[in-house]
C-alpha cells in the first residue's frame, strides 16, 4: 500500500516565480524582435521629408505623363541571371533606344550597383553582367523616341 502525501500549498514564492518567468520571456522576445528589426532596416526612404514634399506635384505630373505613354515594360531575370527588359504598347513591341539601371538590395545589406544595359538584337535590352544571387530591386529608366519612363521592380 502506497501512502499519498498531501499536495504542497501554493505560496507567494510560486506566484513570484511565475510572474518573474513570464516577464523574462516577454522581455526576451521584445529584445529579440527589436534586434531583428534594427538589423534588417536599411535606412530612411528620403533624407528630408520636407524637401521631398516640395517636389510632390512635380512627381505626380511626371507619373501622369508616363501613364499617358501607355508603355507596358517586362523586366525579368533569364536563366543566366542577366536582367532582360522589353517594352510593349498596345500589344506591339517597342524598340528600346537606351536603358539605365541601378540595382539595390532591398534591405541595404549590399551596396547599390549600376547595371550596363545593351541591346539584345530584338528591340529589348540585356544587362552585360549577371545579377548576384538573392533579392534585388531594380530602378530602370527606359528611352524610346525621345520619351523616358522610369520603373521599379523586384527581382529574385
Amino acid at each position: 500500500m502506497t501512502t499519498r502525501t498531501a499536495p504542497r500549498p501554493f505560496t507567494g514564492w510560486h506566484m513570484t516565480a511565475i510572474l518573474v518567468g513570464f516577464f523574462v520571456i516577454v522581455m526576451a522576445v521584445n529584445f529579440a524582435m527589436a534586434r531583428f528589426a534594427l538589423s534588417s532596416f536599411g535606412g530612411t526612404v528620403v533624407d528630408n521629408s520636407y524637401v521631398a514634399s516640395q517636389h510632390y506635384n512635380e512627381l505626380l505630373a511626371k507619373a501622369e505623363a508616363q501613364d499617358r505613354l501607355g508603355w507596358q515594360p517586362s523586366v525579368w531575370l533569364d536563366r543566366t541571371r542577366h536582367v532582360r527588359v522589353t517594352l510593349a504598347h498596345e500589344d506591339a513591341k517597342l524598340p528600346i533606344e537606351s536603358a539605365k539601371a541601378m540595382i539595390h538590395h532591398p534591405l541595404g545589406r549590399l551596396p547599390s550597383q549600376a547595371l550596363v544595359m545593351v541591346g539584345d538584337g530584338q528591340g529589348g535590352m540585356i544587362s552585360t553582367r549577371m545579377l548576384p544571387q538573392g533579392r534585388w530591386r531594380i530602378e530602370l529608366a527606359v528611352h524610346h523616341g525621345g520619351d523616358e519612363a522610369r520603373y521599379r521592380r523586384d527581382l529574385k
